[in-house]
């Protein structure tokens, strides 16, 4: 039978210690993995953006029904800045994009800050119970939930969401797009390395 060892309450202490500082790392590790992920969300985005056909941005849609690829993009960014308002009213809110209007160029601008601020807003509310964001907010009508990792998840199911939509009807008007963005956005190795992150974790 094994024997136990009696440990002394200093040691004891310095023990609890270490294992804080261990979950401290663990906790951040963790934290740092889910913000890559949001940030790697929104390279997607731009992968899309970067090699969509021109021709399908305004494109009318199949029976003329439901919104257009631009605004799609402009819907996605303007969400975006509805949680940020609702949520995160301290932090500055980037300019709305005019669905009718915006161009392919601005929405990949906007997309980019809007991106940067709800990467922000990601950042403070996984800092733990110092986070002056205490409640994720959807929409008005939306029961507010914990700011935490439901809160991440349902900003990314939205906009992959989206983003198949984007896809099928870029494919029915004609302009499917290319191999190298079809495929790439399962690349998540590729796509980690070229936000600057070593790999998915």
């Amino acid at each position: 039978m094994a024997r136990r060892i009696a440990v002394p309450s200093s040691n004891r202490r310095q023990v609890s210690h270490l294992r804080e500082t261990s979950d401290f790392r663990q906790a951040s590790d963790l934290r740092d993995a889910m913000l890559e992920t949001y940030v790697v969300n929104q390279r997607i985005n731009q992968l899309v953006l970067d090699h969509l056909d021109p021709r399908a941005w305004r494109a009318k849609t199949p029976g003329n029904r439901g919104r257009t690829i631009a605004a799609i993009f402009a819907h996605v960014h303007n969400i975006r800045r509805k949680w940020l308002r609702l949520s995160a009213p301290h932090l500055q809110l980037p300019p709305q994009l005019e669905r009718t209007r915006c161009t392919q160029e601005q929405a990949k601008v906007s997309l980019a800050e809007s991106a940067a601020r709800c990467t922000e807003m990601l950042s403070e509310v996984l800092s733990g119970p110092a986070s002056r964001i205490k409640k994720f907010r959807r929409d008005g009508w939306a029961r507010p939930w914990p700011g935490g990792a439901a809160m991440l998840a349902y900003m990314i199911s939205h906009e992959s969401h989206h983003r198949g939509q984007i896809c099928m009807l870029a494919h029915q008007l004609g302009f499917a797009l290319p191999i190298k963005a079809a495929y790439g956005m399962w690349s998540w190795e590729k796509l980690w390395k070229e936000c600057g992150f070593i790999h998915p974790r």
